[in-house]
């Protein structure tokens, strides 16, 4: 599928269903999921419905997987990606932000081909611009305007010199302990409960390192894309490459090899 038809379709989505609803939830329009930093809104089913519409409407053939279809019916995530073109949805990325009427949520899709990512896209409702990498063209971020400046993943430095965004919330506990400690010895961390504003930050060079311990394919296979796009090197904890298919071996993200393996070595020793 087209790529900026896909980034239309994410920004027609956020007008309608997302933006006129942001700071204007009430408590019947909140649900929690699996835990309290687990939520979904009105606002998330209403987006997915119009982004998995308007895609099937250009693309019949398509198969759109949805967070909100896959917590409605989780045997999706079991799906044959060979010989197909998959298109993974997360209608509002950074929900829990959203609900709390924080500005940091994202509309992102990612584009699977045989198995094979081959696009990703985040769109951001309030700067309404869009970060997206097709496979082998780079990634960039697109402004209203229409400028496209070129993504590119910060140079390498010092451990102590890194800074870096590091979800650790879903690392067993033991292993959380270990790798907050460990924390210490690069300079700076942050967290956005939010990938698509983590994965837009990072792509411009702003941070040397990401981290990730749980894998769902609409939170990360677009972003693990424009990752790569922008010259980082992208790998699960062990070394081996990440797959649309993959739900745990955690995801980490450098500046370059050596770096990566640096930070595995000395921080994140899960």
């Amino acid at each position: 599928m087209n790529v900026d038809r896909l980034a239309a379709i994410l920004k027609q989505a956020a007008q309608e269903e997302i933006m006129p609803r942001f700071r204007r939830l009430d408590e019947g329009t909140i649900q929690t999921k699996s835990g309290a930093f687990d939520l979904v809104t009105e606002a998330d089913v209403g987006a997915e419905r119009v982004i998995t519409a308007a895609i099937k409407a250009h693309r019949p053939d398509v198969l759109v997987i949805g967070e909100e279809a896959v917590a409605a019916n989780p045997k999706l995530l079991d799906t044959n990606l060979e010989d197909r073109i998959v298109i993974y949805v997360d209608p509002v990325d950074g929900t829990a932000n959203f609900a709390g009427g924080l500005p940091l949520f994202a509309v992102m899709a990612a584009v699977v081909q045989n198995g094979e990512p081959v696009a990703g896209v985040i769109y951001d409702p309030l700067g309404d611009d869009v970060l997206m990498a097709e496979k082998g063209c780079g990634a960039f971020q697109i402004f209203p305007d229409g400028r496209a400046i070129r993504q590119k993943f910060a140079d390498p430095v010092p451990l102590g010199e890194m800074g870096g965004l590091a979800s650790t919330m879903f690392l067993p506990m033991e292993q959380r302990s270990t790798v907050m400690a460990n924390l210490a010895k690069v300079k700076m961390l942050a967290n956005y409960r939010c990938a698509g504003h983590e994965y837009r930050y990072a792509a411009g060079g702003n941070v040397h390192f990401v981290m990730y311990a749980k894998l769902m394919p609409w939170d990360h296979v677009g972003g693990a894309l424009i990752m790569r796009e922008a010259g980082a090197h992208v790998a699960k904890f062990d070394g081996t490459p990440y797959h649309p298919s993959d739900l745990g071996g955690g995801l980490l993200v450098a500046s370059d090899e050596e770096s990566w393996t640096t930070l595995r070595r000395e921080v994140f020793t899960v």
